[in-house]
């Protein structure tokens, strides 16, 4: 770390908070595209079981890619961005086997789903941890990753309902994290550097 970055940070105390409000709109895109992926799964419900895994395959790669996209752009900055490099590596890499092998089960789709959903709100939800003492309210981060933990355990507790039964869950959970995203992006848009 230069003199100039080391001095940066020591009179910087809100590092976290300012990496992430150079990116707003990067959460934003997220955002948008949970709630995009909902609305397609509320408005074709009767999907067919490959253009669900597809569609799934599709958000999670452009959710890691963004979120990968976020960490690397803070790059160079004091802050940590340890938890967006992982939370990007996983939709990344859910994508990329959903897309890659669209042909498996609804249970092995929806068991992935799950566990995804669990990790990624868990480093949701750690992101919020260390996020409290820079910013207000950063429930909506801590909200949306408890949101994804819920989610997470709702669908591995009940794979046998297939992954069509479980279309408006699906749809339900991707625009309200959808939403939590975009009010998180708004509210790091007024905390960006000037």
């Amino acid at each position: 770390m230069t003199s100039s970055a080391y001095s940066d940070f020591a009179h910087d105390p809100q590092p976290v908070l300012h990496a992430l409000a150079r990116s707003w709109w990067l959460i934003l895109l997220r955002g948008l595209a949970g709630i995009a992926f909902g609305v397609l799964a509320f408005a074709w419900p009767a999907l067919t079981l490959l253009t669900l895994v597809l569609l799934y395959g599709a958000y999670a790669l452009i959710d890691g890619i963004v979120a990968l996209v976020a960490a690397i752009s803070g790059r160079g900055q004091p802050a940590p961005t340890w938890w967006l490099i992982v939370v990007g590596l996983c939709g990344v890499a859910a994508g990329l086997v959903t897309l890659f092998w669209p042909g498996i089960t609804a249970v092995v789709l929806l068991l992935f789903i799950g566990a995804w959903a669990i990790v990624h709100g868990v480093f949701e939800i750690l992101g919020a941890i260390r996020l409290r003492k820079e910013i207000d309210n950063e429930w909506l981060l801590a909200l949306a990753g408890a949101l994804s933990v819920a989610f997470g355990v709702l669908v591995i507790a009940m794979p046998g309902a297939g992954a069509l039964g479980l279309i408006w869950v699906i749809g339900a959970y991707s625009i309200a994290f959808g939403i939590l995203q975009v009010g998180l992006s708004l509210r790091l848009r007024k905390h960006q550097l000037r």
